[in-house]
């Protein structure tokens, strides 16, 4: 049976970054919301309870019971996380004179406590609270302490249950990762196994076992995340694996073409479906972005309907769902607040009788790139910017038209290229033209035109959680710019979006 860590939610803006960093060190996790714990505690090696934009001291503030994992499987609690072990279990809890955010330094470390081995005397901590702990219980000994925080670390004596007030999941905690490792491998006694090899390994002989000799379908989408699935899937069922791939009008420039032939030299049973006109058809007038998603996704669900009734005894669909989809559309207090819906999170109409299968639904996308090369996948595809499945529909601000499609496949395809014959397209994460619902005043020679505004956007990210704006020549985007312009018949104007992930999305819709 796999190891694995178990990660509870509170909220906390970070919580995704302790599950990096405890996969960075060769061990699955998994994030669950604090209020829906897993009943098999016992499946787990330990337990790290996260931080919270809350106070522990707030009358509606997350209060899980953890009778059945405190003092039972090794704990440790970060920021919020430790605040709750020292508050619930005869400690106390204040607001703190002196708020502590960013920067500190561990002015005592007790290094003979297994959490703390080998961490400097001065390591540099993150902090980023405004409550501290004042008081802890009287089996609680403190094994770290800032020049402001008293208590920046405590262990429960008798017991694996530790706890500290700052964050060593975030890169500016400097031995943040060493600490981590202390209490994962260390403390619970992980083997550090868990690699793309072992995930194939594993992965491959689950689904033998879960789809034996049934039939699956997959819609594939040119991109990585489908690709991984897809070629995964063909490892453990091959020829009973029915790839589809559906032109739904609003992908890039030869997209369709492109991707099609790509798939011939995989080995892959792929069938090629042009339903543009279709998701034409269903659009037509809708200007709003989640209605634009739902009904991209009826819409994909009919096609699956349609071509599945063609491959007879279909069981199940397949598809490449990773766990940034996942985190988004679940959160601590029940279902989330609609960030956006995605189209391959969740379950099926009634009437189509297939079952989902997703076999990287643990994965974080640059683990998805690492399980591709593992299975020696092409570098080309494997390097390719996510792409939306909604397509071009959620950029292009306001209703669709085949004309505004065509025009923005025109300017992101001048925007790519570009990007690759420069040399810079492997130093973004993600790029594509926005078409705005918006026109500005030009001049194009003797002629006044009031025509449309594009906007280009090119981020760096390392899962696409957040992002940060990418700062790319001037000269490149001047040249774009007026390549674009010159190119691009209705296109007047080109601007460069250098908003960060949060607060802005990646994508405008």
């Amino acid at each position: 049976m796999q190891e694995s860590i178990l990660i509870l939610d509170f909220g906390s803006q970070f919580t995704q970054l302790i599950a990096r960093r405890v996969r960075e060190i060769n061990v699955y996790c998994e994030i669950h919301p604090y209020n829906k714990i897993p009943k098999n505690i016992s499946d787990f090696k330990g337990v790290i309870l996260s931080g919270s934009p809350h106070s522990v001291r707030e009358a509606d503030a997350p209060k899980p019971d953890l009778s059945d994992i405190k003092g039972k499987v090794p704990l440790l609690g970060v920021c919020y996380g430790a605040q709750y072990l020292a508050h619930c279990f005869g400690g106390e809890v204040a607001q703190s004179n002196t708020r502590e955010y960013g920067r500190a330094h561990l002015e005592f470390v007790n290094s003979k406590n297994e959490l703390f081995k080998d961490i400097s005397d001065d390591s540099v901590v993150w902090m980023s609270h405004g409550d501290s702990i004042a008081k802890i219980p009287d089996n609680y000994e403190i094994i770290a302490s800032t020049h402001d925080v008293k208590v920046a670390g405590f262990h429960v004596q008798g017991e694996k249950t530790y706890g500290i007030q700052f964050h060593p999941e975030v890169y500016h905690t400097a031995e943040g990762t060493k600490l981590i490792k202390n209490f994962v491998i260390d403390i619970c006694g992980c083997a550090g196994s868990w690699t793309s090899t072992s995930f194939i390994e594993t992965t491959v002989a689950e689904l033998k076992t879960k789809i034996g000799d049934d039939k699956v379908i997959l819609g594939l989408s040119g991109g990585v995340d489908s690709s991984v699935a897809a070629v995964l899937l063909h490892k453990a069922i091959g020829k009973n694996l029915h790839c589809i791939f559906v032109d739904n009008g609003l992908l890039r420039k030869n997209e369709f073409e492109t991707v099609l032939e790509s798939y011939k030299h995989m080995g892959l049973n792929v069938k090629g479906v042009n339903s543009s006109q279709r998701f034409y058809d269903e659009l037509k007038g809708i200007s709003d972005p989640e209605k634009k998603r739902k009904a991209i996704g009826k819409v994909f669900i009919d096609v699956f309907d349609d071509e599945s009734k063609l491959i007879t005894n279909a069981k199940w669909l397949a598809q490449g769902t990773i766990y940034p989809d996942v985190i988004e559309s679940v959160s601590v207090k029940g279902p989330s607040a609609t960030i956006k819906s995605h189209h391959n999170v969740g379950g099926l109409p009634d009437y189509m009788k297939l079952q989902v299968v997703e076999p990287l639904r643990s994965l974080f996308k640059d683990e998805v790139r690492r399980v591709g090369r593992a299975l020696n996948i092409d570098d080309d595809l494997l390097n390719r910017h996510p792409f939306p499945g909604p397509g071009l529909a959620i950029r292009i601000l306001g209703d669709i038209t085949e004309q505004k499609v065509k025009i923005l496949q025109q300017v992101d395809a001048i925007f790519i290229d570009g990007l690759k014959s420069s040399g810079l397209y492997n130093q973004v994460w993600q790029a594509g033209a926005i078409y705005l619902p918006i026109q500005s005043v030009g001049v194009m020679g003797d002629e006044r035109t009031y025509e449309n505004v594009v906007a280009l956007r090119a981020v760096s990210s390392t899962d696409g959680m957040t992002a940060d704006w990418c700062h790319l020549p001037y000269e490149f985007l001047a040249k774009i710019s007026n390549e674009i312009i010159n190119k691009v018949k209705g296109v007047n104007r080109v601007v460069y979006d250098i908003s960060s992930k949060p607060p802005a999305t990646i994508e405008w819709e």
